[in-house]
């Protein structure tokens, strides 16, 4: 055995494997999107989804990547199981077509125009135009890149082939080659497992049929010693794609996988039963004992994928049983939300007034369960409990689940509507819906940042923390109006929000200095500072939220204010008589809960009672 024949049939093995990828992943980049929608669209009709899934791998040059999209479709709702079946078997007979073009290594063109269709004058005619289209018309041609990596995929395929094809030749004179080709012939059982292992190690049965194809031009090859090989690559390359179906994947998208499995064993049994019978019969002494070549292997494996797929598809709602019965239901968690979330219908589409209030329930349930995470996460502060930090998170993948649904059903629901009244709801609750996801946000910041105080076992001083529960009780302040303004359309409420939000943000201006001066004393630990820092930005935010919930409220009940919302939320923080008041007495009330300072002075004491300049506008 000639070891650089050796290496030649090893090259071309690497170019045609490599030529099989480049082509099939451009026809996927640019088809994929256009496939998956007609995908979406396949009826009932098993002979459709079928003829479907052969048009669809014939296109891709992949049944694992048809395969793999069918139960992504199923995986997501849209596609039932039942209409994957046909396309599953589709996509096996598809799948064939490769082999097909392959055989044109047989084709004689006797000097005339037909040599054209030759590997050998495809293979540089493809390479051509694959190079003059992605450097030559990238800029000039849409989707250039992709088609010229179609054309060079297909040239360097067929170069790897006439590599391995002209190995093969010089191979074909080795006693040992003679010997393995033999010995395939005389033990179908080996053969099958040959096939089997090329194909799972592969992950490709167009080209474990296409090296077989390659090594047809040694001359060794017999049909029954063949067979084989080609069954087991059925099984082979089916258990791949089972695999990748169910990495992660919901119940239905795994019985994709294992119906495919179900499928290319029921056609291996059918083949080797049928060959055996068939043989018994002599049906097949014309071409039991014939060396084969490109063409008998191209056509031997299209009849058996053929037949087969013919003989089973009227066994569809047998395979869909049996998925049924094999692959379970997973134990699913009931949410105790699930009825409200079911509740977001498009049956009430045409009721709008239902369909907001189905929105309304979940909004109001989201603004609580923030409301109830940034009490829980203050309290980890002073004292931190795994428990609670864990809880925390759990109910933020559920505010931020909520708001996921609802805004996607906002947005569908919006079409349907014709009253400017439920078109004002629909705008208030798409601007408050991202407010309460943010108030959970904040919340997990908070308890993140009990639990980095925690882990390094550090505290903030006494009087940091009397100071910073002053703050939360002008927060627990204004989150209930928030509540009440939202969930009762309370405008006064709205309208107190705004003052209060001011006290807030010159509670955090003098609570950082005063932070900053008990540091330069030495009363506070300076390695804190970034957590107290945090914390003071986080309890700010809280504020400005709500203070966009009550603008959101007070625009839903006052629509003429939308036209001009800016500049009336400005003048009325300069103008309004009810604002200045109700700032006064906040600002008088929380800062004289402050605690005394190092010089015996109390926090209200200190404070200036002239009403500042308003520049946070």
């Amino acid at each position: 055995m000639n070891f650089f024949s050796g290496l030649t049939l090893l090259g071309g093995l690497a170019m045609f494997l490599y030529g099989m990828r480049l082509m099939g992943d451009g026809l996927k980049q640019s088809s994929s999107g256009t496939l998956k929608q007609i995908m979406e669209r396949v009826t009932n009709n098993t002979f459709k989804a079928f003829l479907l899934g052969v048009a669809v791998t014939a296109i891709i040059q992949s049944s694992t990547a048809t395969i793999v999209i069918t139960s992504g479709l199923v995986g997501a709702g849209l596609l039932t199981l039942r209409q994957s079946l046909g396309i599953i078997i589709g996509a096996n007979v598809g799948t064939t077509v490769t082999g097909q073009i392959i055989r044109l290594l047989d084709m004689d063109a006797g000097g005339s125009w037909l040599q054209i269709f030759q590997p050998s004058s495809l293979a540089p005619i493809a390479l051509i135009i694959g190079i003059v289209m992605i450097m030559g018309m990238e800029n000039r041609v849409r989707n250039a890149k992709q088609i010229g990596n179609i054309a060079i995929g297909f040239g360097i395929l067929f170069s790897g082939l006439l590599n391995m094809t002209s190995a093969v030749s010089a191979l074909s004179e080795s006693q040992m080659i003679k010997d393995l080709f033999t010995g395939i012939g005389e033990n179908p059982l080996a053969g099958y497992a040959a096939g089997t292992a090329v194909a799972f190690v592969l992950q490709s049965s167009s080209a474990t049929i296409g090296i077989l194809q390659a090594f047809s031009k040694s001359g060794l090859l017999i049909w029954h010693g063949v067979y084989p090989i080609i069954v087991g690559v059925y099984l082979g390359d089916c258990v791949t794609t089972a695999i990748v179906c169910s990495i992660g994947a919901s119940p239905d998208s795994r019985r994709v996988g294992f119906i495919n499995i179900a499928y290319n064993l029921i056609k291996s049994a059918y083949v080797l039963i049928g060959v055996a019978i068939a043989h018994y019969a002599h049906l097949l002494d014309g071409i039991w004992d014939k060396v084969v070549n490109s063409s008998l292997i191209a056509n031997t494996n299209t009849v058996f994928n053929l037949v087969c797929a013919l003989l089973i598809l009227p066994m569809v709602p047998f395979l869909e049983k049996l998925s049924y019965r094999l692959v379970k239901e997973e134990p699913a968690e009931v949410s105790p939300y699930q009825e409200k979330l079911d509740a977001l219908s498009p049956v009430f589409f045409s009721s709008p007034a239902l369909a907001l209030s189905s929105c309304y329930d979940l909004l109001m349930i989201q603004l609580k369960l923030a409301r109830k995470n940034i009490d829980l996460a203050y309290g980890l502060l002073t004292n931190y409990d795994e428990k609670i930090y864990n809880e925390i998170q759990e109910d933020e993948a559920t505010i931020d689940m909520f708001a996921d649904r609802i805004s996607g059903y906002l947005v569908s629901l919006l079409p349907h509507l014709k009253d400017d009244q439920h078109t004002a709801i629909l705008d208030e609750y798409y601007r408050v819906f991202s407010e309460f996801e943010r108030l959970g946000d904040h919340a997990v910041n908070i308890s993140d940042n009990a639990k980095s105080m925690a882990d390094k076992g550090t505290a903030f001083s006494a009087t940091a923390t009397k100071e910073l529960d002053v703050m939360m009780k002008l927060l627990d302040r204004i989150l209930d109006d928030t509540m009440l303004a939202f969930g009762k359309r309370n405008i006064e409420a709205a309208y107190r929000i705004q003052p209060l939000r001011k006290v807030a943000a010159d509670m955090t201006t003098e609570l950082k200095e005063n932070h900053l001066t008990r540091m330069g004393r030495g009363d506070c630990n300076v390695f804190l500072d970034p957590n107290f820092e945090n914390l003071l930005s986080d309890m700010i935010r809280i504020a400005d939220v709500s203070s966009n919930v009550g603008e959101a409220v007070i625009v839903r009940v006052r629509p003429e204010v939308a036209s001009n919302e800016h500049t009336y939320f400005a003048d009325l923080r300069h103008e309004n008589q009810d604002y200045n008041r109700i700032y006064q007495q906040a600002r008088n009330e929380y800062f004289g809960m402050l605690p005394e300072d190092a010089y015996g002075e109390s926090g209200g004491s200190r404070k200036h009672n002239a009403l500042p300049e308003f520049n946070d506008a």
